[in-house]
């Protein structure tokens, strides 16, 4: 076999700078980066010098560091608004429709742990940062609904109060960010069994 030509070897090397990066992947390297430095702490030559991009070419891209910011925050919160709408979460008893909720939001986090981390961390410094706060809120109202809703109906405890039950079981939820690992020994769907087993036992009628 003949050796490879000096065009073949240019062609089969990976290529770095713009052509080398689509929007996903430098997006994916960003959220990366503002997880393991903080938003605020990273520069767009923090970024840069990750992807062993020019400015010039990350701008090609996206028009400013808020607005990878944006689109990572996006990810992470149309997808925890998509499982309200899932069929299982819009069908059947209170009770059956918010086991669905909690799984599937256990499913979106482990799904899209970067973002979610991410998510987690704003703190409103910034409009898209804001947003994404109203945004929880909105979340986090639907799913206290829906809690009162298998109060009203009975299935649920009326002696705890729906908001409160929602931050804190979402606070469990959200708890995985610090640990779980999607390529560890843990599986997702028996991780998500058990935190809705632990929060609806507590919260079920007896």
């Amino acid at each position: 076999m003949s050796a490879p030509t000096a065009a073949e070897t240019s062609a089969a090397a990976p290529r770095r700078g713009r052509p080398g990066y689509d929007r996903a992947q430098i997006l994916e390297i960003s959220v990366e980066l503002f997880n393991e430095q903080g938003y605020d702490a990273t520069s767009v030559s923090d970024l840069a010098a990750r992807l062993g991009l020019t400015k010039s070419a990350l701008y090609h891209h996206f028009d400013s560091k808020e607005q990878l910011l944006a689109e990572a925050l996006d990810d992470a919160l149309g997808a925890l608004e998509g499982v309200l709408e899932e069929p299982a979460a819009t069908t059947g008893s209170p009770a059956e429709r918010l086991d669905a909720v909690l799984r599937s939001a256990v499913r979106v986090l482990s799904d899209r742990l970067p973002t979610v981390t991410l998510l987690l961390r704003v703190r409103g410094n910034s409009p898209s940062e804001r947003a994404a706060l109203d945004r929880r809120r909105a979340f986090d109202q639907r799913v206290t609904a829906l809690v009162r809703e298998a109060q009203d109906a009975g299935l649920v405890r009326d002696d705890i109060d729906g908001a409160v039950t929602t931050r804190l079981v979402f606070g469990m939820i959200n708890s995985l960010v610090e640990w779980y690992r999607p390529t560890g020994q843990i599986d997702r769907d028996r991780l998500a069994h058990d935190i809705v087993t632990i929060a609806l036992d507590g919260m079920r009628t007896r």
